[in-house]
């Protein structure tokens, strides 16, 4: 079943609109949630509550990319939980290392203008990435977006740890001179 044909099934309240996501994307969601939350149980809680707040959230929303639609959920409920789980201990997770990896790059908004900033900065970020070469485009979408670990950008990018770990330094350092160049105050 296409994309469209599911969120068809969302807005007529079909019951099998939640059976044939989990069948189309139930793998991906589950890789991003294990990802940040290294827990296979509670990332299946988390993959559970999106296909839950996919049905709340159509209608009214008609998602244009069912995948980035289901993969955000997934990825910003996964998040809620890591937090949740660890708001008294800040213990070794990849999910540290990665904030922390990007923490130079982009700051938390804090007052009312750097909110109000966000669009124009998620815009500018976007042009960075589309004007990167595809491997190191998905390669840091991968380790930012879906939180993959090193290893398993490694293997999946056949380089050297390494090798991963200098690309991605590379990109974060381009990415934080392309935004101060704009006048993004890191």
């Amino acid at each position: 079943m296409n994309d469209n044909e599911i969120v068809q099934l969302y807005w007529e309240r079909d019951e099998r609109a939640i059976s044939e996501s989990s069948d189309k994307y139930g793998r991906y969601c589950t890789k991003i949630a294990e990802n940040i939350l290294s827990d296979h149980e509670d990332a299946r809680e988390c993959v559970n509550d999106t296909w839950l707040r996919a049905w709340d959230s159509m209608p009214p929303h008609r998602p244009s990319l069912l995948s980035a639609f289901l993969g955000k959920l997934t990825r910003n409920l996964s998040l809620d939980r890591y937090r949740m789980l660890h708001r008294e201990k800040r213990g070794a997770h990849n999910m540290d290392l990665i904030l922390d990896e990007l923490e130079d790059c982009v700051s938390g908004a804090d007052t009312p203008e750097d909110t109000a900033l966000g669009n124009e900065l998620k815009e500018a970020i976007n042009a960075f990435l589309r004007s990167l070469p595809a491997q190191k485009r998905y390669l840091f979408i991968s380790r930012y977006w879906s939180a993959e670990t090193i290893s398993g950008l490694a293997e999946r990018f056949q380089m050297s740890e390494n090798n991963v770990s200098v690309s991605l330094n590379r990109i974060r350092g381009s990415l934080r001179a392309y935004l101060n160049e704009r006048g993004y105050k890191l």
